[in-house]
């Protein structure tokens, strides 16, 4: 298998010396710096959280769990005889306001932030326990998903990790909204966000998946809402558990929230969390470079779903 030059890599551990400021680390820091070994991860310990669905407005508990090589993530629905619904592009069903999963007419509803988590934490491999229909928002973020993760631990496991690698490029266009993916070294995404409100207008950010960069850049970045939607969305039973505790809401002219902004592009820095963690669903990590413009969860869906539907343009390695 051909090591992914986009991260600090060899597979000789031997040859280096980590010293005492590698053993000083832990968690999360520790697992990247050790990344190069290149086998799947799965976590350490079961950790669990509880909270409240931002659609359904449900309280859900959750719980990650260990799992063995080679499973993915998988959610399993506790409240439903332990039914498995696997973390796949085939079981996407819709992407309005969020990303739902549907098996055999089970629903599992707002995955993305938590996948995006998993997946930008190195974790390979997840048993994901709730007993709801939806994934809890939390703080809006992936900040405490991080955290969590943190503090179950990451384990290596004896088994070769396995990366789809973008050999040409696909695209989707959908009205102004634009997205591809294309070969490259590493995951990146450039992202482009455009909405007529003084706080956002156009945002860009670039994004290169090393070094712990998902924890530092990317996992703070909280979702975000207009007031002008939030009668609509009630009306389709949709962010009924929606709050300033779980999102930046948008006035006209500024925003409800009194805390500030995280970072003032936010906005855009929350898109890409949300395109990582759509991405996940390809089911390993992917070595390629997605160009985002005003993009959503359909369209994210739809050009995995393009991609994996031209056997040409990937390759597992």
């Amino acid at each position: 298998m051909t090591p992914h030059r986009g991260y600090l890599a060899t597979k000789n551990t031997a040859q280096i010396e980590w010293g005492p400021a590698f053993a000083a680390l832990d968690g999360v820091a520790r697992f990247l710096l050790r990344e190069i070994e290149m086998d799947q991860t799965t976590l350490a310990n079961s950790v669990s959280v509880s909270g409240v669905g931002l659609h359904t407005g449900a309280e859900v508990n959750l719980t990650l769990r260990p799992a063995p090589e080679n499973t993915g993530y998988i959610f399993v629905r506790t409240d439903l005889d332990k039914f498995e619904i696997p973390a796949s592009v085939e079981y996407i069903s819709h992407c309005s306001y969020a990303t739902t999963l549907v098996r055999r007419g089970v629903v599992l509803s707002t995955c993305e932030h938590l996948l995006s988590a998993l997946r930008g934490s190195g974790v390979d491999n997840c048993f994901i326990e709730l007993d709801n229909i939806e994934v809890p928002i939390l703080d809006g973020s992936s900040e405490d998903w991080v955290e969590l993760i943190e503090r179950a631990g990451i384990a290596e496991q004896d088994a070769p990790r396995h990366y789809l690698r973008v050999k040409q490029r696909v695209e989707i266009e959908q009205g102004d909204r634009r997205m591809s993916i294309e070969p490259s070294d590493r995951f990146e995404i450039d992202c482009t966000i455009d909405f007529p409100h003084p706080f956002i207008n156009q945002q860009k950010f670039r994004f290169v998946a090393e070094n712990g960069s998902y924890g530092r850049e990317i996992a703070s970045a909280r979702t975000f809402g207009f007031t002008h939607e939030i009668e609509m969305l009630r009306k389709a039973n949709l962010a009924l558990g929606g709050s300033l505790d779980n999102a930046i809401v948008l006035t006209d002219e500024g925003m409800l929230n009194e805390t500030p902004l995280r970072v003032p592009d936010e906005f855009v820095r929350h898109k890409i969390l949300d395109i990582i963690g759509d991405v996940a669903l390809v089911g390993m990590p992917v070595i390629g470079r997605i160009t985002a413009h005003k993009s959503g969860h359909a369209v994210h869906a739809a050009l995995m779903s393009k991609l994996l539907k031209t056997p040409t343009a990937w390759e597992i390695v």
